[in-house]
């Protein structure tokens, strides 16, 4: 049976130590109080949760999964499960980083992202029912009515009501321009009032035994609407409609129709969703839909992220632990283990490298979503109007690479992981192969990571011609102008000043190759996408270990600083210089992948 133990250390270090988050919250009035003690405290109580309730249910949940009554269209989650999101709610976690206006307790984002890294590691098929409703409160906050966030927001706020996207048709995936879901006025209603009917796919969470009710965010096509994506509307469609007094009335015909039998996440319940002349009210501006669902999709990308973030650090752990008990073999260099019959695993290269990968992978996603949701701590509620926009530039520009970029680490990771048990990972009963399967979705819903590099490259950088990633590139440029002499830094700072010189060619070049062939941008972006965040690892692997050598050259003897440095060492080493390789398969350009009729025919 696989164990968690939270990183409370390494999340601490992060934000205390390299970002320094209290100090940033001094300049935003409404965290100015929140302390290092009080967030550690959180943490701390957060990680129990994790590790004590929701972890435990991971493997019965994944052999159990979801059951649907196609006689009711309820859906009965595994054992467990409800029980469990009783203690959460109960506890205060949902209303965790929400408006005190609506019942919240206020507290940073970075501290909610904190809470659901651990979460993710100890459940990610659990975690996405509450994980979900957090992007519905974004939503309304962003773009719904009074009427709409006095009857919903204080519900997703205590966690008595959950909330679901419904996006996904059986005929369009990401092409959300292709949706057939229509929404007809009806008369005699209050106006913004409509009447949906159409089908969904692959929605996560959306029908479940944990609440009363369910608030589905749906989008679908008002009569008038013109063709594409431009003709799109978003509604909340509750399970249940809501009085004006807050009590629920009747049900509401948006049901589950069916349920996907998936690779993995199977304690969660992927529905099918059947909408028969449902009542929803419109959200936002009519045709503006999109506009509005990129709210909690973009919230969605971050915590799909998060996902891949909590696998990899909970199956490194596992990964590690093994690797130091299995015996296997002599040291190439000598017999370590001379009381045993052969050597621990973990003398060995390969297994340290697969472990090494896991750690790094692990610990610059974790410094990436920290800093992350610290920016989205400043882009909403910062005092100064320019710290908002350009901390939400900054925001926009990462999220492909926090959805893109870690989740693909985290099938390297998990893979890696599962490689180092030998036979055994490919055995249930250790819990690694459920880590592979669980990842593997999270390089496909919220956009695939194919979609995450096109928006990248075709929207976030050659969309404003670079103006953001020289935003990125300065902040880069700061640290080496602060470090570039200092030998100790040497290590760290060459390969990243390098590199931030080679992207402003390596930019231009597929951006005037783009301009003339389209394809040339579809052939380069997911080699783009590695390569900027290797860039972005670079940097706060670089932030990192001069916090470390600093602690180190001030007397501070804490073995920790010295793993950080070694693991610095080793991604700088060994997985930093992939840059290369992409940077070259990029500049290959588009025709060898379209000149080839002949191969795919």
């Amino acid at each position: 049976m696989p164990s968690y133990t939270p990183p409370l250390r390494d999340m601490q270090f992060v934000m205390h130590e390299v970002f320094r988050v209290t100090d940033e919250f001094k300049a935003i009035p409404r965290h100015a109080e929140v302390d290092e003690d009080t967030i550690n405290a959180v943490l701390e109580e957060a990680g129990k949760f994790a590790a004590g309730v929701a972890f435990p249910l991971n493997i019965s949940g994944d052999e159990e999964g979801c059951t649907l009554d196609k006689q009711t269209h309820e859906v009965t989650t595994p054992k467990g499960f409800k029980e469990a999101y009783a203690q959460y709610i109960e506890g205060g976690w949902a209303a965790l980083s929400c408006d005190p206006e609506y019942g919240g307790q206020g507290l940073p984002f970075v501290v909610n992202q904190c809470l659901y890294e651990m979460l993710n590691s100890a459940n990610q098929a659990w975690t996405m029912y509450p994980g979900l409703s957090h992007g519905a409160y974004e939503a309304l906050v962003a773009h719904g009515t009074d009427e709409q966030k006095k009857t919903y927001l204080p519900k997703l706020v205590s966690g008595e009501w959950t909330g679901t996207m419904c996006l996904t048709e059986p005929h369009c995936g990401t092409d959300l321009g292709m949706l057939r879901t229509k929404a007809e006025p009806v008369a005699g209603a209050p106006e913004g009032t409509y009447k949906i009917t159409g089908n969904k796919i692959f929605i996560s969470a959306g029908e479940h035994d944990f609440t009363e009710n369910i608030v589905h965010l749906v989008l679908a096509r008002l009569p008038d609407a013109p063709k594409g994506s431009k003709g799109i509307s978003l509604f909340v469609v509750p399970k249940y409609l809501v009085n004006a007094d807050g009590s629920l009335g009747e049900r509401n015909p948006i049901f589950c129709a069916g349920l996907e039998h998936k690779m993995g996440i199977h304690g969660n319940a992927t529905a099918q969703i059947a909408i028969d002349g449902a009542i929803g009210t419109l959200v936002g501006q009519p045709h503006k839909g999109l506009q509005a669902m990129f709210v909690m999709m973009n919230a969605a990308r971050l915590g799909v992220g998060n996902q891949s973030l909590g696998l990899t650090e909970v199956a490194f752990q596992n990964a590690l632990a093994y690797a130091k008990d299995r015996t296997q073999m002599r040291s190439l260099s000598g017999t370590k283990a001379k009381d045993k019959e052969a050597d621990p695993i973990i003398v060995h290269p390969d297994v340290r490298k697969m472990l090494l990968t896991a750690k790094a992978y692990a610990e610059g996603a974790r410094a990436l979503q920290i800093y992350c949701t610290l920016l989205l701590d400043k882009a909403h509620s910062h005092p100064d109007e320019k710290v908002r926009k350009d901390s939400d530039e900054l925001v926009a520009l990462l999220t492909p690479i926090v959805k893109a970029f870690i989740t693909d680490n985290g099938h390297i990771a998990t893979n890696h992981c599962m490689q180092v048990f030998g036979g055994h990972g490919f055995i249930k009963e250790w819990g690694m192969e459920q880590f592979v399967r669980d990842n593997r979705i999270n390089m496909i819903y919220e956009g695939t990571n194919t979609i995450q590099s096109l928006d990248l490259l075709g929207r976030k950088v050659l969309g404003n011609n670079g103006a953001t990633l020289k935003k990125l590139g300065k902040l880069v440029g700061q640290l080496v102008q602060e470090e570039g002499v200092n030998e100790k830094m040497a290590e760290f700072i060459n390969p990243i000043a390098m590199l931030g010189e080679q992207m402003t060619k390596f930019t231009t070049e597929i951006g005037f190759k783009g301009f003339q062939n389209p394809d040339e941008v579809g052939a380069a972006a997911v080699d783009y996408l590695r390569v900027a965040g290797h860039l972005v690892f670079g940097y706060l692997f670089a932030r990192m270990a001069q916090v470390a050598l600093r602690q180190i050259a001030a007397g501070n003897d804490d073995p920790f600083y010295v793993a950080k440095l070694q693991t610095a060492r080793f991604y700088f080493a060994k997985l930093f210089p992939e840059t290369a390789t992409l940077m070259r398969t990029a500049r290959a350009g588009a025709k060898p992948l379209m000149d080839t009729d002949a191969a795919l025919a």
